[in-house]
């Protein structure tokens, strides 16, 4: 029987933290430690692997998810803040089998290439869409510039931003 201690001063590994987070609409209850953030909350525990993991420093909008309605890096955001948040990720766009429709605007608009950005983009897109301020093609590039897309579809997803809000 191994009975070895921690050497004396050493610090003990900090407790897990229990989180409750409604995620597309479920309520997920998760124990994770201090430290995990929000993306690697939702995909490593919850195995919602929409939401990419770009540059995990909140520079490229990659891991862009809505709490409560508003447009996060889920990077950035340590999970344990959001105990009691609702979180929509890519996943929970689409209703009843039907896409969001950012989602159909994005592919009648060929608005990705490779699609590594493309869940980002259309939830970072969503927020803005709510938040309302957007009205021309400059303010959306503007209000979308946390967002990167490493293949520079900027004026296909423009146009598909466009139609989702009516626009086009």
């Amino acid at each position: 029987m191994n009975t070895a201690r921690p050497p004396k001063g050493a610090i003990p590994a900090p407790a897990k933290i229990p989180v409750a987070l409604t995620v597309n609409g479920a309520t997920r209850q998760l124990n994770v430690a201090p430290w995990t953030s929000l993306l690697d909350a939702l995909r490593d525990h919850l195995d919602l692997t929409g939401t990419k993991k770009g540059c995990d420093h909140g520079q490229c909008g990659a891991c862009t998810v809505l709490v409560d309605g508003r447009r996060v890096n889920s990077c950035l955001t340590l999970a344990v803040m959001k105990d009691g948040a609702e979180i929509t990720t890519i996943e929970g766009l689409a209703r009843d089998g039907a896409l969001h429709p950012l989602q159909q605007a994005f592919i009648d608009h060929d608005a990705f290439q490779c699609g590594y950005c493309t869940p980002g983009q259309i939830c970072s897109a969503a927020g803005m869409i709510a938040e309302g301020k957007a009205k021309t093609p400059d303010e959306i590039r503007e209000l979308m510039s946390g967002n990167i897309c490493r293949c520079a579809a900027y004026p296909n997803i423009v146009a598909a931003i466009q139609q989702a809000m009516g626009k086009s």
